[in-house]
């Protein structure tokens, strides 16, 4: 179910390291690789040179805690996948999700 939305990496680039990425972090995470959606945004830097454009990616995930051990390998094995892409600084941050606030299909996953 984690949720990974990356901003400042090419989808294009990007879609060559998914595979492989979601099988690490399925591992990772003890679940199936159908448990993942990863998206790129595309956005354009409207403050500061242009130089602060490259290399640069934003990663959101969007999650059930895990705990801080298997935070840390998913960071690392994001980072790894997205370096390999010639990006040189990468920042991540995880969102939390409760399950008492989380829906399928108008269902709450908790009960």
């Amino acid at each position: 179910m984690p949720h990974l939305l990356f901003r400042g990496v090419p989808a294009e680039k990007l879609q060559s390291v998914t595979a492989p990425l979601a099988d690490e972090l399925a591992a990772i995470c003890d679940c199936g690789t159908d448990n993942f959606t990863m998206a790129c945004q595309h956005t354009t830097n409207v403050f500061g040179s242009p130089e602060s454009e490259a290399g640069f990616a934003f990663i959101e995930v969007g999650w059930f805690e895990r705990g801080q051990q298997i935070r840390n390998r998913f960071a690392v094995a994001v980072t790894d996948a997205v370096r390999q892409l010639g990006i040189s600084e990468i920042e991540i941050v995880f969102h939390a999700y409760r399950e008492d606030s989380y829906y399928i299909n108008a269902e709450p996953v908790e009960e």
